[in-house]
């Protein structure tokens, strides 16, 4: 066998290889459901697309407590368990994308004193295209983030769109519009409270759901992520 002959063979196995450890590594939304070991990482809560009403502080006030509401998601991880309610035995932690939006929030645009106005909230659609905002670059897999759509005061309650998607390309690959019922002393704790009746609600229930139809869809492959950074177990 020539030398030419060996070089071709041997890049030819290489490329082989190299097919083969991708494929390996793809991921779709059913291999998520249906292993639970797959990675998923956390974005936190989005609040850059909120509209709230019959709150009595002020804008200003407001958006200073998003990041304090996102804070204690993570700091009382056994109450807010973002893992547990995904099936997860831990989850990655990764918030810059959703804080920078949440840091450039114009307070003059998110109070209402209609609560009709929560009626005609965020789409699907508007989604697809709001998390084309987030900054992910380099990140692979499936993330999570709770993009906040509505706060009622009036109703005691939020609109949230619990939503995956692939964070190498920014796709949506599952959101759905869900109420959480509001309950606690102090804003931060009042509206978190939100989150955990919608993380309770996965968990009861919504993931099962969501498991299911993963299942009739058709496969959206999604590249996998490096080893987690910071975590949040169980």
């Amino acid at each position: 066998m020539t030398t030419l002959k060996k070089c071709l063979l041997a890049s030819l196995a290489l490329i082989l290889v190299c097919l083969s450890t991708g494929n390996s590594h793809a991921q779709t939304l059913k291999d998520f459901f249906n292993d639970e070991s797959t990675p998923l990482t956390y974005l936190g809560v989005d609040f850059s697309a909120v509209r709230i009403e019959g709150e009595a502080a002020t804008a200003a006030e407001i958006v200073s407590k998003f990041e304090p509401i996102n804070s204690v998601i993570l700091t009382e991880s056994k109450k807010y368990d973002v893992a547990g309610s995904f099936k997860r035995a831990s989850v990655t932690n990764s918030l810059d994308a959703v804080k920078k939006l949440n840091a450039g929030v114009n307070p003059g645009t998110i109070k209402t004193d209609n609560a009709g106005d929560l009626d005609k909230g965020l789409t699907t659609a508007d989604i697809d295209r709001h998390v084309k905002k987030y900054d992910l670059s380099g990140k692979k897999g499936i993330g999570l983030v709770f993009i906040m759509d509505g706060m009622s005061k009036t109703n005691k309650e939020a609109y949230v769109y619990a939503t995956l998607i692939d964070l190498a390309s920014k796709k949506v690959l599952l959101t759905e519009r869900m109420t959480g019922k509001a309950q606690g002393f102090g804003f931060r704790n009042y509206w978190a409270y939100t989150i955990y009746k919608v993380l309770h609600s996965i968990d009861h229930g919504k993931y099962k759901e969501w498991k299911d139809k993963s299942a009739a869809t058709a496969d959206t492959k999604v590249a996998v992520a490096g080893s987690p950074s910071r975590q949040m177990t169980k």
